[in-house]
């Protein structure tokens, strides 16, 4: 990843281009992803990471160049999922997930 503060954020953010090539993680990525094999899976399809219905929607997002969001749960442990389109200037180049473990008491404000 080219800027240094993407490197050590705390949060697993990992990029793919136009076509589902997995083109970027940061180290908490890598992390996340160690077992699938981490930083190796640059260059890899990113939808033989996921099971069929993931495959879907992540199909549609490249296709429509839309976002998802939600929160996850697994092992009691709740994450923050982003994904979404990311462009340079115009031009769609892909998707960028961001995923972000949540604390068991984070509050939820109402504005």
């Amino acid at each position: 990843m080219n800027a240094a503060w993407v490197k050590d954020f705390p949060a697993a953010i990992t990029v793919c281009n136009s076509e589902g090539i997995i083109t970027a993680m940061n180290e908490k990525s890598a992390e996340l992803f160690e077992k699938y094999g981490g930083y190796e899976l640059i260059g890899k399809q990113l939808l033989d990471c996921h099971p069929p219905e993931a495959q879907e929607t992540i199909t549609n997002m490249l296709e429509k160049q839309v976002e998802n969001y939600y929160i996850s749960e697994k092992d009691g442990q709740k994450k923050l999922i982003i994904q979404s389109p990311w462009y340079e200037g115009n031009q769609f180049m892909g998707l960028v997930e961001i995923v972000k473990e949540l604390a068991d008491d984070i509050p939820i404000l109402k504005r």
